[in-house]
């Protein structure tokens, strides 16, 4: 569970419905015709962007915004080491039957096992990769789309409601609830875009940026055991994809 989009969108949630209440009633905050301009058309506009098995697959792929597991780069280094070991005192048919945690480096031992060549391992895990880097590019893609037509959603209502309200001017009854479409409109298309799409956009890419990276260290990983590197060697060329300081830390250790 990512404990930062969590918080960050219950707690944004929770200022302004707080607002709200000291402003009066949430229930003044709730209008149903805003609602389904907003939210709905919001939806539907931006289906229209994508083909419908993109836009479906977005809702699977933005669960990863909350609920995420990255095996740590650190930990990863350390089994690639002890593989590496293995693998230069037993050769590469040592590796058959080891536990490893990691998926995509289990699928890449075994690849070595089987006794591909370079050539292919690199071009079956990078295609493996880039997929996978495609599915979060299209998530983010979708909830961006959405971050930028909700807010124009919102002004659309709120032209509605105006429209509405200037055409019963003499009916003062009407003014109120066309006021309201116009305004919460807005405010709905704000808070789609601003606290729900947008966050989810940006974290999905980070997402991406984290997986490519862990899995680029991989690909290299796996082509150096092949080549028979020394392990430590093949740490020290790991290291390079750690954040700084946690490259010295991993040093100091080491």
């Amino acid at each position: 569970m990512d404990l930062a989009t969590l918080l960050g969108l219950l707690g944004g949630l929770a200022i302004v419905a707080m607002a709200m209440l000291l402003g009066g009633s949430i229930a003044m905050f709730v209008d149903v015709p805003s609602i389904l301009i907003v939210f709905v058309g919001t939806i539907l506009v931006a289906l229209m962007k994508f083909s419908l098995g993109q836009f479906l697959g977005a809702g699977k792929v933005a669960t990863k915004a909350f609920m995420f597991k990255l095996d740590k780069p650190e930990e990863l280094i350390e089994s690639v080491v002890e593989l590496a070991d293995a693998a230069r005192k037993g050769g590469l048919l040592s590796l058959e039957g080891k536990e490893i945690p990691n998926q995509f480096l289990a699928k890449g031992i075994q690849l070595l096992i089987d006794g591909h060549d370079a050539d292919v391992v690199r071009s079956l895990m990078s295609k493996d990769k880039n997929l996978a880097v495609e599915r979060h590019s299209q998530g983010a893609a979708v909830f961006g789309a959405m971050g930028d037509v909700a807010p124009a959603m919102g002004m659309i209502g709120t032209l509605v409601g105006l429209v509405a309200m200037l055409s019963n001017m003499d009916d003062p009854k009407s003014i109120g609830p066309a006021m309201a479409v116009a305004l919460l409109t807005t405010l709905y298309g704000a808070m789609l875009a601003n606290m729900v799409a947008i966050p989810i956009a940006d974290k999905l890419k980070l997402r991406m940026s984290e997986e490519e990276r862990i899995k680029s260290m991989v690909i290299d990983a796996l082509l150096a055991i092949q080549a028979g590197q020394n392990p430590r060697v093949i740490e020290t060329m790991l290291r390079t994809y750690l954040p700084e300081g946690k490259r010295q830390v991993a040093e100091e250790a080491a």
